[in-house]
């Protein structure tokens, strides 16, 4: 790998930015937290009071947008319209890097829900072609992310192949996302330090860690409404040891804790990548 500093658009441990904590988070704007995101979808054309609040954290910290609604695998036409969107925001508020998930939310309409794309090689084809289009109209390179499903539409390839073949076709980078590794090992039956260490660790950007629910002992549901679990914790430490301290963002999206709490798991991403630094092992 080359000099890990260029590859990654921030560095240290950041915190999503979500409405409800905005006020707590102005009144003290936390010297811990190194980067914030957003989803883009929920403050392109904001303006008034909203618009200048995003504004104070933008002009704080280091920005990155995390995509709900691209559909990178849906079968309807490509909303070209919200990518140039999503290219003026980026240049506004000087947005470091745009990433999206590795699946599809609608067809004729919105489904308000993250749909797992064919694990097929026609499927690779076709969301890699879709990628390139956003590439080529962002005129830069974006990330996706491993998304957790819950029942696959199609099993001619695994998720990590699924992954790692779009990934390889499209040219694109990947958001990591922990927990999301987590919850599919559990409710798919797989190894989650086996799918990680197979990861392409020249295209890793950053990482996610977020909590999920317990449904049942074989069953994880992907939530971002809890603190991040043991398992979760453990395999985060193991990502820095393989990959070094790669940026890392806290989820949270309903059920909020204190603020000092959420806090409390920023620093404890800040001090496991310090950890790792010097525990690091290569990686080939």
């Amino acid at each position: 790998m080359s000099d890990p500093q260029s590859q990654y658009p921030v560095q240290g441990a950041g915190l999503g930015l979500r409405r409800p904590l905005a006020d707590k988070l102005m009144a003290d704007p936390p010297a811990d937290v190194d980067f914030m995101e957003i989803a883009p979808e929920n403050w392109i054309h904001v303006g008034g009071a909203l618009g200048k609040k995003l504004r104070f954290f933008t002009e704080r910290y280091p920005f990155l947008i995390h995509g709900l609604s691209l559909s990178i695998g849906s079968p309807a036409p490509l909303d070209e319209q919200l990518v140039r969107d999503i290219k003026e925001f980026m240049v506004e508020h000087n947005i470091r890097l745009y990433s999206e998930h590795l699946s599809y939310c609608g067809d004729d309409g919105h489904l308000y829900d993250l749909m797992p794309i064919p694990f097929t090689e026609d499927a690779v084809r076709y969301v890699a072609g879709r990628v390139h289009r956003v590439q080529e109209i962002l005129e830069q390179r974006i990330a996706l992310e491993n998304v957790s499903y819950y029942a696959p539409t199609d099993s001619s390839m695994t998720e990590k192949e699924f992954l790692l073949a779009v990934l390889e076709e499209a040219d694109c980078d990947l958001m990591l996302d922990i927990n999301n590794i987590v919850v599919n090992s559990i409710n798919h039956n797989y190894d989650a330090g086996d799918f990680l260490r197979d990861m392409p660790a020249a295209r890793i950007r950053y990482f996610h860690i977020a909590g999920h629910y317990v449904e049942a002992e074989d069953l994880r549901i992907d939530t971002h409404g809890a603190a991040v679990d043991d398992q979760s914790w453990q395999l985060l430490a193991d990502a820095y040891k393989l990959y070094g301290p790669v940026p890392t963002l806290l989820e949270r999206d309903f059920n909020f804790p204190p603020l000092e709490e959420l806090l409390d798991e920023v620093r404890r991403i800040k001090k496991l990548q310090g950890d790792s630094k010097s525990l690091q092992t290569p990686h080939g």
